[in-house]
């Protein structure tokens, strides 16, 4: 039979179709990647002994501090870790912020397609190249983002308890093999919260870091038990660190311009804002004078290293304050319950690092990486996923030297 369908291929004579029948087994999925997000989460926690199932997590893989993205914001900065693009360029660039057209996104009101396609979430990517996806909360997961949701997915809510989240993660991963996901996302939050209510030194703060850890240890027991531990790779990442603030350490927008004569579109660590059409002509001069513990900048003049200030959505003036200080006006402090723990601030600022830990069969074991972008994560995901990404602002090589060789 080999013959005659060498003979008929030569002279150009179609053979019978069952003659090229051939036993091909389909491609070997990827091990599963678990995208772990505990918002709030400063690297330098891991050393305060409360985290134990995070401290095994990186004694047996790879851990590092991992460098937020300017604002060092919830939004922007998860969004960033899904896509590998700075805010500038995926244009989540802060909490709230301000479109020409689409007018004012908040974390609550954000549904529209258009606020989130300007990058390409590792969901997306993923399902388009036949994988399964999962969100277990993730900012822009419950998008339609490019035609796409993840699989399966839930709508936030953060009343649901840490351990229901890991709960309804492994009723995913239960499913059957073809429709378990090979990437999926879990989210915290209640780190960042009580660092937020109390400060980053409360017995409240020390209470979430415990309890988030024996979330984390649930998951890890369930995939073990399940014979899902071995093969599947855990990436742990925050958004953002957390520095201690207070009452005393306010900065009043009020005592450097008339307030008429600006348009707020955020305060805070970070403020972004406009003039006014009839403010006065030394307005702009005065907010980018020099002040204490504030820096102000026209967009276009952001420091480079921010990768920030090209995107039509970052505000004409963008003022950062130094880390522990909070920029505000007196009429908004009427309505505002101050934090004592805040971020937003510097991506080089230690407070700001934020923990990464990676373990499973990618990763070599009990090694360190050095301090790197949050860009690199996406990049770094799709690889171990086997992807055809889009370009990114980051590079999964930052990894190389951490990466098992099996």
């Amino acid at each position: 039979m080999r013959y005659l369908i060498l003979l008929a291929l030569w002279l150009g004579i179609a053979a019978p179709a069952a003659a090229f029948t051939l036993s091909v087994n389909p491609p070997r999925r990827p091990n599963p990647v678990i995208l772990v997000s505990i918002d709030g989460f400063r690297f330098d926690y891991l050393e305060r002994g409360k985290t134990p199932v995070l401290a095994a997590l990186a004694e047996r893989g790879v851990s590092g501090p991992m460098r937020p993205s300017f604002p060092t914001q919830t939004f922007p900065n998860h969004y960033t870790l899904v896509t590998g693009l700075y805010p500038d360029h995926h244009g989540i660039v802060d909490n709230s912020m301000e479109d020409p057209v689409l007018g004012r996104f908040t974390m609550d009101n954000s549904l529209d397609p258009a606020w989130w396609n300007g990058g390409e979430p590792l969901w997306v990517t993923a399902g388009a190249q036949g994988l399964k996806t999962a969100s277990m909360y993730w900012p822009g997961s419950d998008r339609v983002i490019r035609g796409h949701q993840p699989d399966l997915w839930v709508k936030y809510d953060k009343a649901f308890l840490a351990d229901d989240r890991v709960d309804r993660l492994l009723t995913w991963l239960d499913l059957p093999e073809s429709e378990r996901p090979d990437f999926a996302t879990l989210y915290f939050d209640i780190v960042d919260t009580e660092a937020h209510h109390h400060g980053t030194n409360s017995p409240e703060l020390t209470a979430a870091l415990v309890s988030t850890d024996a979330s984390l240890g649930r998951l890890i027991d369930s995939l073990k038990a399940r014979g899902l531990f071995e093969r599947t790779n855990i990436i742990v990442v925050a958004d953002h660190g957390m520095a201690d603030t207070a009452p005393s350490r306010l900065l009043y927008l009020d005592d450097i311009v008339d307030q008429a004569a600006i348009h707020t579109v955020t305060t805070g660590t970070s403020t972004g804002l406009s003039l006014a059409p009839a403010a006065p002509a030394d307005t702009l001069a005065k907010l980018l004078a020099p002040h204490d513990h504030m820096t102000c900048w026209k967009k276009a003049d952001i420091p480079a290293r921010l990768h920030y200030g090209r995107n039509p959505r970052v505000p004409p003036v963008i003022c950062s304050a130094e880390v522990g200080w909070y920029i505000t006006t007196r009429e908004r402090m009427k309505s505002l319950t101050f934090n004592l723990g805040n971020h937003g601030y510097d991506p080089a600022a230690p407070e700001m690092a934020a923990v990464f830990v990676a373990e499973g069969p990618a990763f070599a074991r009990g090694r360190s990486v050095r301090p790197f972008d949050n860009v690199d994560v996406q990049p770094l995901m799709a690889h171990l996923l086997h992807l055809n990404a889009p370009k990114s602002d980051g590079s999964w090589r930052t990894f190389k030297g951490v990466l098992s060789a099996h």
